[in-house]
């Protein structure tokens, strides 16, 4: 949602309590007499228009606020959103949102939008002020009400990576997994906003109607705070389903550390910042089948274990049939969802002499553990040398499309500059 203008911030309170209509003031009488005796005595007064209208009863939470005056310029607008508690629910508030609504207020100040949608089952006051040439203000104030979303019908985040508090790579993607199909993409897309401490263009990605990928154009800046905003709440993600609230996730992102490895020459280079950190003897996949190939092309770090159970039954190969497995590794970082991993392998002899893996990245104990205790999820490997590439949805290999490629698997077709800016388009649809 791009702002044009002056935008006007207030706090949305959502909290199951009795609703209190809150109206914002002038600062005082003594100095509203003072304006007074000032203005001209044919000065009409500023006259104000909210929509929707006073009383509204079940509107669509992906409706607009709108508010025009004339005679003047809108000065405020507060929205004040509150869901009432469920009838028996015990001891069930509900949740303080962590966003504010904003709006966009027109060059002129005389018109004003909201950004965002409305809280399904929120009873919503809006108060707005004006304030004509002398500086006299008006104020009006609507209440209304915002339909329900129905039970088995209200999207929500099922998981996204990265979680709150992390810290991670300069390659990490954020993954948002919802818990219902999206087909209302370009409304859902336009409701989840990334600011970082460093400007930067990005894009969302539909990988399925379930999974939405933000990427940068080119891999974050080390040491910078990033913030995702998903104002979800009362956007239609398909029909009769809406959003059932906002969120919102804080990470940082750490050193820049990558990971570069040539397949035949059986080793592994780490630099951190820019400089050389350690060099590792590796044995990579065999690749007498596609399956034991070890991937080319750009991976990026993603969870971890500290003792794991290898298996090739997991790839259609029974551990007891010829050429299968099944092995416990310590140290283990995924890279793919194919079954790739670099690990620990003291049982291989050929580390740094041979590629006889079945497809992982082996190394000794000792560089497998500097490894699991040094990189950070949304770190990179960069691997060369093989004849099987990473597909861009294998894991999060999402760096193999380039920016163009990217760009053009937005539903928006626009990039999203994480200066807070604003999204590339509309939550409302065709509502607005």
């Amino acid at each position: 949602m791009t702002h044009p203008t002056t935008v006007r911030r207030f706090g949305v309170a959502l909290a199951a309590l009795t609703l209190a209509t809150t109206a914002c003031t002038s600062s005082g009488g003594e100095a509203e007499t003072q304006s007074n005796s000032a203005a001209p005595e044919d000065t009409a007064p500023a006259e104000l228009v909210i929509t929707p209208d006073d009383g509204t009863e079940q509107l669509e939470p992906n409706s607009p606020i709108q508010v025009t005056a004339e005679n003047g310029v809108i000065t405020d607008v507060q929205v004040d959103q509150v869901v009432p508690s469920e009838a028996g629910v015990e001891g069930g508030e509900a949740a303080e949102d962590p966003l504010e609504m904003t709006g966009r207020l027109s060059e002129d100040e005389t018109e004003w939008t909201s950004d965002w949608a409305l809280t399904p089952g929120a009873e919503v006051v809006v108060t707005a002020t004006a304030a004509n040439a002398a500086g006299e203000e008006t104020e009006l104030v609507h209440e209304f009400t915002t339909l329900p979303a129905t039970p088995g019908m209200k999207l929500e985040l099922a998981s996204n990576f990265p979680t709150s508090g992390d810290t991670v790579g300069v390659g990490m993607p954020v993954v948002i997994n919802f818990d219902l199909p999206v087909t209302n993409k370009e409304q859902v897309e336009n409701s989840m906003e990334v600011t970082a401490e460093q400007d930067i263009d990005g894009a969302w990605n539909w990988v399925s109607d379930q999974m939405a990928v933000f990427r940068t154009e080119e891999y974050w800046e080390p040491y910078q705070n990033v913030t995702v905003d998903l104002h979800l709440a009362g956007v239609e993600a398909s029909e009769g389903v809406y959003g059932a609230r906002n969120y919102q996730i804080d990470f940082e992102v750490g050193r820049e550390l990558i990971a570069t490895q040539h397949v035949p020459d059986h080793e592994m280079e780490i630099t951190i910042d820019g400089e050389l950190e350690r060099t590792i003897e590796v044995s990579n996949g065999m690749g007498t089948t596609r399956a034991y190939t070890t991937t080319t092309g750009t991976h990026v770090f993603m969870e971890r274990y500290r003792h794991l159970t290898m298996d090739s039954a997991t790839l259609g190969v029974p551990a007891d049939s010829p050429g299968g497995y099944r092995v416990d590794v310590q140290y283990a970082i995924r890279t793919s969802n194919s079954g790739e991993f670099i690990h620990e392998a003291d049982y291989n002899p050929n580390i740094g002499s041979a590629n006889t893996s079945h497809g992982c990245t082996n190394m000794r104990s000792e560089d497998a553990r500097w490894m699991f205790e040094n990189i950070l999820m949304g770190d990179i490997l960069d691997t060369t040398g093989t004849d099987r590439q990473i597909e861009w949805n294998n894991g999060w290999g999402y760096w193999e499309k380039s920016w163009d490629e990217w760009l053009e698997g937005s539903v928006t077709g626009e990039p999203q500059t994480t200066d807070g800016s604003g999204t590339p388009g509309s939550v409302f649809g065709e509502t607005e």
